[in-house]
């Protein structure tokens, strides 16, 4: 499927006429009109010859070759073929048209107009400005240009070929061409979903761009090339004994596996600023099966058997990617090791390899694959120098452009959702958001964008606070403003509730508390229903303060103002009278650790999130409340997966550490050795923080977190 590395090499040293020609009748059909074609290419060639001596017509064959390994699509092939004749001598398009036809035609002259554009806006490999000042505006038109999607993958096999013979070059025009291939043809390779092509190109690149990092990383693999293997090979054959134990047969899967391409293992290591033994999809295996239906009963005796990280499953099969991209990620422990595994149909595996190519369906129009990004793909506005650093180090890959309804660009992250598209715009706009249209269809504010959508925010007049959304936006303005709105209504809240917590304990009316804390207490009221002993003093001054009007002198000495305790359903409350039973409302149904406010009713004490909107509807009616928290010996239980440094007293370190944050162990377990520096530790403890948010931010201050779950609660696992 694609190219294989044997069939790389081979091209690569291919060096006459002769051999390139019995190698490209060993990729297509050997056809009258293939062969008319090569005769065609061959005379009109016969007076080139590159700059390392071999003839020129050797490029087209083996580009013609690239592009038959991919498609049988004869048109295809013959422009191959043919795509410098135009160019490079007297033939004319209107000559191709009459011997070979107008559909061959019209790729040469795709392929034709390619270079103009090429030389018209790329900067000459003489000057000395970085060439990413002009590969974007080129991109952008090579895109816009083309009417045929096999023009651009025609290119793509040309551009593969002069990376696979470029060492006849001078440095200087190495690495134009390879900075090129990165920053053009490699992302579209990409949007085409022609993975196998990207990959390729990646790498050839980086080999040139970036050498000390690829000697690195190709010194790592090397040396460490038969663990890798070992580690594999057991892996893949755990899984074949699991599933052919379970029903499959030899003919329905086919196991694949792989270490992650160079280029790729530098780009994560770049991102997430890890070394090479960090990268937690070194390693991975590709299971193929004959239907959608058994991909999923493979994930599902995957995951039973093997320990899943579950922050890292992905679905693209239910929601493919828009270059019809389909496949069942995940990634899970096998031995102290981590192995992503990929699940996917054999046809959803050819398309995955070779995207457009896999099937085409021109004339028809049946394409299932989106190409809409063709007509009207925009990009980012960077400056010059930013976008250079952005290029360095792909991080194209990872931002989309979205659009306003008027086109005025945003650049957010990808996996961006709509929310975060209304903050970039303004902040006011985001906090008053209530719906999305993307592309003119309604969507929620959760929505995900995607690059080139034309995003409307709808707004209403009042602001909105989403505080258990803060988690699911991307962007650290819409996190910030989020929060900050979430802060000011819960300090509003808390507000309230001091005003009716007092009233309630003394008897008295809310109108005169409430005036009565402005007077004396001011912001600081805010802090009453958090902080108990706060909330005695408050009342103990306000005692003090009315006993000096002879008008109250009676009533106090009828009123004690003592605060009884009393524990029931795991939370503590703070009364002047007895409270018979706890009701956790199911309007919100707040759980251990929740913000939580009580409403005192007959007896009963309610329970509410303070941002459930029963309970603020309640808060404004000034309805009877008490000091409620929860009750304070809640443990709540964790596992932790870690990746942890061999170095010497390390985990004695890391333990010391944990016990200055109160967490309690309850076991503790070393995985073997995954690479040469590091090991997974598995522990299982306790701890008073039901916030499992702050707690994995304090631990990840001191060891890498890979995986961080309540083992005691379904909701925050």
């Amino acid at each position: 499927m694609g190219l294989s590395q044997v069939n790389i090499d081979k091209v690569k040293h291919l060096k006459d006429v002769d051999s390139a020609s019995s190698y490209l009748f060993t990729q297509i059909a050997h056809t009258k009109n293939l062969q008319r074609a090569l005769d065609f290419a061959i005379d009109a060639h016969k007076k080139q010859f590159r700059k390392s001596g071999e003839p020129y017509v050797i490029h087209p064959i083996l580009v013609s070759s690239i592009v038959s390994s991919i498609t049988n699509d004869e048109s295809m092939a013959i422009s191959a073929l043919l795509h410098d004749v135009v160019e490079d001598t007297e033939t004319t398009i209107e000559e191709i048209s009459n011997i070979f036809g107008e559909d061959v035609a019209h790729l040469v002259e795709g392929l034709t107009k390619i270079d103009s554009i090429r030389d018209a806006e790329l900067i000459p490999s003489s000057s000395n400005e970085k060439l990413v000042v002009s590969a974007l505006s080129f991109r952008k038109m090579l895109i816009a240009s083309i009417g045929d999607i096999r023009v651009l993958v025609v290119k793509l096999c040309d551009r593969l070929h002069n990376m696979l013979t470029l060492d006849a070059l001078a440095e200087h025009k190495q690495q134009r061409i390879s900075e090129e291939t990165l920053v053009v043809y490699a992302p579209i390779a990409h949007r085409l979903g022609i993975s196998f092509l990207k990959n390729i190109l990646e790498d050839l690149s980086f080999s040139y761009l970036f050498k000390e990092e690829k000697h690195h990383i190709d010194n790592y693999l090397d040396t460490n090339y038969h663990a890798l293997e070992v580690r594999l090979s057991e892996f893949k054959e755990s899984i074949y004994k699991l599933l052919t134990m379970n029903g499959f047969c030899e003919d329905d899967i086919e196991i694949l596996s792989r270490v992650k391409h160079r280029y790729s293992i530098y780009l994560k290591m770049q991102r997430k600023g890890v070394s090479i033994d960090e990268v937690l999809d070194l390693l991975a295996v590709r299971i193929l099966t004959t239907d959608p239906v058994k991909c999923y009963a493979i994930l599902g005796l995957i995951h039973l058997n093997f320990q899943p990280l579950s922050s890292r499953f992905k679905d693209y099969i239910a929601v493919a990617k828009d270059n019809g991209y389909q496949t069942l990620h995940t990634t899970v422990f096998y031995k102290g090791a981590i192995f992503e595994v990929q699940i996917r149909t054999f046809d959803m595996h050819k398309t995955a390899e070779l995207g457009v190519a896999a099937h085409w369906k021109y004339k028809s129009g049946g394409n299932s694959i989106k190409l809409d990004w063709l007509d009207n793909l925009q990009y980012q506005n960077e400056s010059v120098e930013d976008f250079y650093e952005l290029i360095k180090n792909d991080l194209y890959s990872e931002d989309i452009s979205v659009f306003s309804p008027t086109g005025d660009p945003f650049t957010l992250p990808r996996g961006a959702v709509a929310l975060d598209f209304a903050y970039a715009v303004h902040s006011e706009v985001g906090n008053k958001a209530s719906s999305a249209l993307i592309n003119k269809t309604k969507a929620s504010l959760l929505s995900e964008v995607k690059n080139g959508d034309i995003v409307k925010i709808i707004t209403t007049d009042k602001l909105e606070t989403r505080c258990s959304w803060i988690d699911a936006v991307k962007t650290s303005r819409a996190q910030t403003n989020m929060r900050l709105n979430c802060n000011s209504r819960i300090r509003d809240i808390d507000a309230k509730t001091s005003v009716n917590i007092v009233a309630t304990a003394m008897s008295l009316n809310t109108s005169r508390v409430e005036e009565w804390l402005c007077a004396h207490n001011g912001d600081s009221k805010s802090n009453i229903p958090r902080d108990l002993e706060y909330l005695k003093k408050v009342i103990n001054n306000y005692t003090n303060d009315i006993s000096k009007n002879s008008r109250f002198r009676n009533f106090l000495s009828h009123n004690k103002f003592k605060l009884k305790s009393s524990i029931l359903s795991g939370v503590e409350i703070f009364t002047i009278s007895s409270v018979s039973n706890v009701v956790f409302d199911y309007c919100c149904h707040p759980k251990a650790g929740d913000e939580i406010m009580a409403f005192l009713e007959k007896g009963k004490v309610h329970i509410h999130h303070k941002m459930c909107k029963s309970a603020t509807k309640y808060l404004d009616e000034k309805r009877p409340m008490v000091f409620v928290r929860w009750e304070r010996k809640n443990i709540y239980n964790y596992k932790l997966i870690a990746s942890l440094h061999n170095e010497k007293g390390a985990l004695a370190h890391f333990l010391t550490y944990l016990a200055k944050l109160e967490i309690d162990l309850s076991s503790v377990e070393l995985g073997k050795n995954s690479a040469e520096y590091t090991k997974y530790c598995e522990l299982g403890f306790e701890s008073k923080d039901g916030n499992i948010n702050t707690l994995r931010s304090q631990i990840d201050k001191k060891i890498k977190v890979i995986q961080l779950i309540r083992t005691d609660d379904a909701y925050k696992n």
